[in-house]
């Protein structure tokens, strides 16, 4: 048994399905006495339902090219302080970010377990780490990713800027600089400095603003979904207040005839009353009659 292939298929299933499908293979992995892959395919932890949807999205080849290609370049446009580039990448990325997103929930959908917008939002928080972190960009590249990872704005990939200003200079100048460079390479430096600190505040703003726009978004379609429901309730009220006028008016008409039931029930009662005491009087008459003609 293999854990890396244990590992492949476990993240293949639907989070629900997780816990016990590794328990399965991690008594499978003892029964066969292999106690090194036991222990490996129990520290598999069951991915959340975004991280889930994400690594359906990191299968898609073209796609997770097309965000680790898009991941690299913004690391690159950081490690060379270039603003141009930068500035096109950071468009690119919203618009990418987003259809990625939004082909990850149809792809859950095509899976059968259709997502809620919350958690295609915790996607796209994913797909941003993966473009920042190189770390996070390499684990979500293997599908198996279980968890949604902190947001960087600092793009480890890129290295410091004394180290690039140093790597790019000491194989061309071995030698100290004369004294008179060492003013316009500090103000250089600073100028890189404010470059750099101006980018990453560029690219912090752009993620709020992106959030910003996820919870406008968001807001719409619950506001919308509200709505449904609120359009739903009223023509169930509707019907319910036209049910209830029509009781209402059964409810009236019963209770004119159980009136006038009762007013029939009284005048036949009252008859019959009378009708008993004339037929005593009529039965009492008979014995009269009866016993004079018997007695003559």
């Amino acid at each position: 048994m293999d854990a890396d292939d244990v590992a492949e298929e476990l993240y293949r299933l639907p989070p629900v399905q997780f816990t016990a499908a590794r328990n399965a293979q991690v008594a499978e992995a003892r029964r066969a006495g292999d106690a090194a892959t036991a222990r490996r395919i129990a520290a598999l932890h069951k991915p959340t339902l975004a991280a889930w949807v994400s690594n359906l999205l990191a299968r898609q080849k073209e796609e997770a090219r097309q965000l680790l290609e898009l991941a690299e370049a913004l690391r690159e446009a950081h490690r060379t302080l270039d603003p141009e580039q930068f500035r096109t990448l950071s468009h690119r990325q919203h618009v990418v970010i987003a259809g990625l997103a939004r082909q990850a929930g149809g792809l859950a959908s095509q899976a059968g377990l259709p997502v809620s917008p919350s958690v295609l939002h915790e996607v796209e928080q994913i797909l941003r780490a993966a473009l920042a972190d190189p770390e996070v960009a390499e684990q979500w590249a293997t599908g198996r990713l279980a968890k949604v990872p902190a947001v960087s704005t600092d793009f480890p990939g890129a290295a410091p800027l004394a180290q690039v200003s140093t790597k790019g200079a000491k194989p061309e100048k071995p030698t100290p600089a004369p004294a008179i460079r060492k003013a316009p390479d500090a103000a250089e430096e600073k100028r890189r400095a404010r470059l750099k600190e101006a980018m990453k505040a560029a690219t912090e703003a752009a993620a709020e603003s992106s959030r910003r726009d996820d919870d406008v978004r968001r807001a719409e379609e619950e506001h919308e979904q509200a709505t449904v429901r609120r359009s739903a309730a009223d023509e169930r009220v509707a019907l319910l207040t036209a049910q209830l006028g029509e009781a209402e008016e059964e409810r009236r008409t019963a209770a004119e005839a159980a009136d006038e039931a009762s007013v029939r029930v009284r005048d036949a009662a009252r008859e019959q009353k009378a009708a008993r005491r004339k037929s005593a009087s009529a039965s009492r008459a008979v014995e009269r009659l009866s016993g004079g003609d018997s007695g003559g």
